[in-house]
């Protein structure tokens, strides 16, 4: 196997912000992520604004190792994943005739026909389509891991809670911000992790049912500590 050896630009952005922001309390997988998803947008909030468990992360981390396939909500979200191919069905044709017929969203035709052709076992990346979050819980898809971090004040919220609350495996953050970026950038993060990491255990730690206080503000006392490791 290649190692992957990052750019100095790259090198560089890390130390800065792990000068400013102490993420090293964090399970490995998790810290893994929130790294790379402040890296990509230079927001330090995503530190206390991601919501998943490191049980979640090491399935998908699993998942993707073991060569899962990797479904994407637009081109956009499948641009920023640098290192695997992926499936996604948003400009296609058969999604518009199925949208059209079914009386359903173009996103909502895109993760059927995305169903269909990967099955379960996949990981679902949602950057920017809350309507595909919403089918994805609907269809019953039995993912390994679901991204989704849409961005928007119409929906996108609501669509991650819904997430939250289905009980799939997930990554979301609270907030209303988001984007292709951040759901890209947290399918890298687990993409280059290279270590295998150990589960926490069913849910049963502070970490457990998207629940933790990482995702939900806590992780904001002493989070964002000047000359942090």
């Amino acid at each position: 196997m290649t190692v992957r050896q990052p750019h100095p630009i790259e090198v560089r952005s890390y130390e800065i912000l792990r000068s400013r922001v102490d993420l090293s309390p964090m399970p490995p997988l998790w810290r893994a992520v929130a790294e790379r998803v402040i890296h990509a947008t230079a927001d330090l909030e995503y530190a206390v604004d991601l919501v998943t468990t490191e049980d979640f992360l090491v399935q998908g981390w699993s998942a993707l190792r073991s060569g899962a396939p990797i479904v994407t909500d637009e081109h956009m979200t499948a641009a920023g994943i640098s290192a695997r191919e992926t499936a996604c069905h948003a400009d296609d044709p058969a999604a518009a005739r199925m949208a059209r017929a079914a009386g359903i969203t173009r996103p909502a035709a895109a993760v059927r026909i995305a169903y269909s052709e990967v099955g379960p076992g996949a990981v679902w990346v949602v950057g920017s389509a809350p309507e595909a979050i919403f089918e994805i819980i609907a269809r019953r898809v039995r993912p390994a891991l679901v991204v989704g971090t849409p961005v928007g004040f119409v929906g996108a919220a609501e669509a991650k809670e819904a997430l939250r609350a289905s009980g799939l495996p997930q990554l979301s953050n609270v907030s209303e911000k988001g984007g292709p970026a951040v759901a890209a950038a947290a399918v890298n993060a687990l993409l280059y992790f290279e270590q295998a990491p150990q589960p926490f255990g069913q849910g049963t730690s502070a970490h457990g049912q998207g629940t933790s206080a990482y995702g939900q503000g806590a992780y904001g006392q002493g989070a964002f500590e000047q000359g942090a490791p």
